[in-house]
């Protein structure tokens, strides 16, 4: 009998009634409920009290063994209808002769949704799902690379900041000096992995090989998640894209037919939930991901590196003294002067429409620019580009010091001022300058 890597009191339980993981079993609960399920085997991270059963609905439950009156066992794993489905569906993992063939992708787990198991104490997500766990749960994966997953951190991406970037570089940075991998996938959370992906952007340029970002909407044991076919579509792309660079691959649409890659420095999440929620701005995805192949999609003003043709430069230190300040009617000079006062070494400002702020600023971003504070500006609509020679507020603010960043993405300004600030003599001239893709020189109507 197998306890499907459960301990201490789910094994006790699993043993007392004679079920193993794979069983579809009745579960008698204090209070008289009764539940039936097939029971999952338990991840390696999860709590030793809890056992695990998917309902019939295909969400799964957890149950705290100390409430668990008795276990029925209603079919074994090897009568299950399911269980052969899903045993038929998985594709073979390749032989050693043929894994010598496949291309060869690095998977660095840091955390996120996509590494997330359902906490069955909380009812919430929690990061719990190692490299080895995700990799064993998209079988799919064995058939398109060889993937060497390993565990760098286990953060929900709010927690992520550019000592992290660092680090992230860094290990990368490692991979593709080894000259082993074609191609290396980072997991991470979505709510600020586009902010990631313009890090890494900026500390790895000349990439020989694609570093392809992934997450997921929804956490992977859940019937709706987009886990894994982000990752199958993230790893077909670092496998067989013909370029390189920093890129995040995330589902084209809400159905399953279809992953977008978008450039690192020109991608947003744009919704809280929905499965597409990441979108290509002011230019369109590199490449659409379908049925195993990497459809490249026609690109303008954005020039791409070739695969192999890269020499890579690592530069992975970043510099927090910069705000992202957005604009708002009625906004209070005063957080300008604290700014200020806490020695902040650039503003980039989210101005409105074609860059504009109130006049009732330009007092304090004077003195901004006299202490020697570089400021930015940046639109708040997610299309178009900065123009600040249009109306009188604008050119009053490019006397003022203010330097437009064209159709540069608020977030990916940032992040570029706080590499810049710790990598270049020049802030003012390094901001201007498209480094990594970040500004396009063409912008769809």
């Amino acid at each position: 009998m197998s306890s499907g890597s459960y301990r201490g009191a789910g094994a006790e339980l699993l043993s007392k009634h004679g079920v193993s993981a794979g069983d579809t079993v009745s579960i008698s609960i204090d209070g008289g409920e009764t539940m039936t399920g097939v029971l999952m085997p338990r991840y390696e991270s999860a709590s030793d009290s809890y056992i695990v059963i998917k309902l019939k609905s295909g969400y799964n439950t957890g149950i705290e063994a100390a409430k668990i009156k008795s276990i029925t066992k209603i079919a074994g794993a090897a009568g299950t209808a399911a269980t052969k489905v899903t045993q038929q569906q998985q594709p073979s993992p390749p032989s050693k002769q043929e894994d010598v063939k496949l291309p060869k992708i690095a998977l660095i787990s840091t955390g996120g949704t996509i590494a997330s198991k359902i906490d069955y104490r909380t009812g919430g997500v929690r990061a719990a799902l190692s490299a080895e766990e995700l990799y064993a749960s998209v079988p799919e994966l064995a058939s398109i690379a060889s993937v060497d997953p390993e565990v760098l951190m286990s953060e929900y991406s709010e927690n992520i900041n550019p000592g992290h970037w660092t680090i992230m570089a860094d290990r990368i940075a490692d991979k593709v000096r080894s000259g082993r991998y074609d191609g290396i996938i980072v997991s991470h959370g979505t709510d600020t992995m586009h902010y990631t992906a313009s890090a890494l952007s900026f500390a790895l340029q000349g990439l020989p090989i694609p570093v392809v970002l992934v997450g997921a909407q929804r956490s992977s044991d859940r019937p709706s998640s987009d886990a894994a076919l982000n990752l199958i579509g993230a790893t077909t792309f670092a496998a067989k894209a013909p370029v390189a660079g920093v890129f995040v691959a995330m589902h084209a649409g809400t159905s399953d037919d279809a992953v977008a890659v978008h450039i690192g420095t020109r991608v947003r999440k744009n919704h809280t939930s929905r499965r597409d929620a990441f979108e290509s701005i002011d230019v369109t995805p590199v490449a659409l991901v379908k049925d195993g192949r990497v459809e490249m999609q026609k690109q303008s003003g954005i020039d791409l590196v070739p695969r192999g043709k890269g020499k890579l430069n690592l530069q992975s230190s970043f510099d927090s003294r910069v705000a992202l300040v957005k604009y708002h009617p009625g906004f209070d000079p005063t957080l300008v002067y604290w700014l200020i006062s806490k020695e902040c070494g650039a503003i980039v400002f989210e101005g409105t429409g074609l860059g504009h702020v109130n006049k009732n600023l330009f007092g304090v971003l004077k003195e901004a620019a006299e202490k020697g504070v570089h400021m930015f500006m940046t639109s708040q609509c997610i299309w178009g580009r900065v123009s600040m020679t249009v109306y009188d507020t604008g050119r009053d603010l490019l006397d003022i010091g203010v330097v437009p960043l064209s159709d540069m993405i608020s977030e990916t300004a940032v992040v570029k001022a706080m590499w810049a600030l710790a990598n270049t003599q020049d802030l003012k001239k390094t901001m201007q300058e498209n480094l990594a893709g970040e500004m396009s020189s063409a912008i769809p109507i």
